[in-house]
């Protein structure tokens, strides 16, 4: 089965690293993502620009509109995501437990599906 690992960062959480810190953390999460795409368990792993450069879209009574930024200021913000394959919940939690991010963000684990597959 897939799940979607979300990594939610309190916005000051990395920005209050060091240059020397920052760099560490990335090489220790490529490290993480080539161990997972070498047990044949990674399916996608990508980090997310800051909240300031996303756009909204919503469509009402067939007109849609475009926004800057997110959607609501919240403490919070989804800073990358990770697919990957496990047997189940508890192996998928193991998984992102081991995940050097999560000393620094709340890391939302969740099974995922495609909408062409029957319940």
């Amino acid at each position: 089965m897939n799940y979607l690992c979300q990594i939610w960062f309190e916005n000051s959480a990395i920005d209050d690293l060091s240059a020397e810190e920052q760099q560490k953390l990335t090489e220790d999460c490529r490290v993480y993502d080539d161990g997972l795409a070498a047990s044949g368990q990674l399916i996608l792993a990508q980090a997310l620009r800051a909240p300031a450069t996303a756009r909204t879209v919503r469509v009402s009574d067939g007109k849609f509109s475009i926004t800057d930024g997110p959607f609501a200021e919240i403490k919070e913000v989804l800073g990358g995501i990770i697919l990957f394959k496990a047997e189940n919940m508890d192996e998928a939690l193991r998984i992102a437990s081991r995940s050097p991010l999560a000393r620094f963000a709340a890391l939302e684990v969740r099974p995922a599906y495609s909408i062409s597959e029957e319940d």
